[in-house]
């Protein structure tokens, strides 16, 4: 079972103590989202069952009207039941009280504003939407993203003004068969999930993502860890390169005592850190040294062997 259909299934199954104004809200977004309107008749279908128990249960406590479902195919290729909902709605009332007719029998671009009036009936209109329209990755996958597929471009800016009115950054992209509305940022992600009232659903998301960022955050240490090793070794084994060209070519003794001194102690502590090597020097000699004043010996050391190195190429030419 996918993460998104366990989303829809808690709705649909734990949270039926509605309001009439949050079901004609819920049912709005359903079926401005999902309805083909027939007639005298309102067709809706989805593949989970218990959505479309539900949206006949609403309409049944608030209408005294009976749907009939059936399975049907699924032209979607998809390997689950696609159900059918009928609705026999003989004066268009169901239509004209969700808002998707208004009193002349004309389709209506939005739902009108008395629909919508308050937090809890745009939280129940987005339920609607998503039930039929939305779907959000599981975020064990590889990147966080919700998105609803809505079919028209007034009802795709509409739903994602409902949704913006919570802060969660949704944006819009014309797709071939249609508009996707979509969200990528996980904390917002789980901001929608918690309107959707889906507790367990949220629950899971954010053990996930926690667990990936904590994951994300060690992964990084150890990279910069390494990347810290890898750079230690790589100064001290040039370093110690510059002292084996002054061995070789008998050029120690041309350093003054400090920097023969810090030889010493590079060669006996070889993968010491600039900053180790400091502390290790100022422990044994009682005499403070910094990291900085390692650094300044050490180019002393270099430029030295680089002379020596320049004048060995110029005789070897001779």
């Amino acid at each position: 079972m996918s993460y998104t259909t366990e989303i829809k299934n808690e709705i649909a199954i734990n949270n039926k103590d509605y309001r009439k104004p949050e079901v004609l809200a819920e049912l709005s977004g359903f079926i401005r989202n999902n309805g083909t309107v027939d007639k005298d008749k309102i067709i809706l279908t989805s593949e989970n069952i218990n959505i479309i128990n539900r949206i006949n249960d609403c309409i049944k406590k608030n209408y005294n009207i009976e749907g009939t479902i059936k399975t049907i195919d699924n032209l979607n290729f998809s390997k689950k039941d696609l159900y059918e909902l009928t609705i026999i709605d003989n004066d268009h009332n169901i239509l004209k009280d969700i808002g998707y007719l208004d009193d002349n029998d004309k389709y209506l671009d939005n739902p009108p504003s008395y629909i919508l009036d308050d937090l809890e009936t745009v939280k129940a209109y987005l339920k609607g939407a998503f039930f039929c329209t939305g779907s959000i990755n599981d975020p064990k996958t590889s990147r966080y993203h919700l998105e609803l597929l809505i079919n028209k471009p007034e009802e795709a800016v509409f739903i994602q003004r409902l949704l913006n009115t919570y802060d969660l950054n949704a944006k819009i992209l014309n797709r071939e068969k249609g508009y996707m509305i979509y969200i990528k940022e996980a904390d917002k992600i789980s901001d929608f999930i918690k309107i959707l009232d889906a507790t367990k659903a949220v629950l899971y998301y954010e053990n996930i993502r926690v667990y990936r960022d904590e994951k994300n955050m060690t992964n990084r240490l150890n990279n910069c860890e390494q990347a810290n090793i890898d750079k230690i070794i790589s100064t001290a084994t040039r370093q110690l390169d510059d002292i084996k060209v002054l061995e070789d070519t008998a050029s120690i003794s041309l350093l003054d005592d400090k920097c023969q001194e810090l030889v010493r102690y590079r060669k006996e502590y070889p993968e010491a850190s600039l900053q180790e090597l400091a502390n290790i020097i100022s422990d044994d000699t009682k005499k403070k040294i910094t990291k900085s004043g390692l650094n300044h010996r050490f180019r002393k050391i270099t430029d030295l062997a680089e002379k020596i190195k320049k004048n060995l190429k110029e005789n070897s030419k001779v």
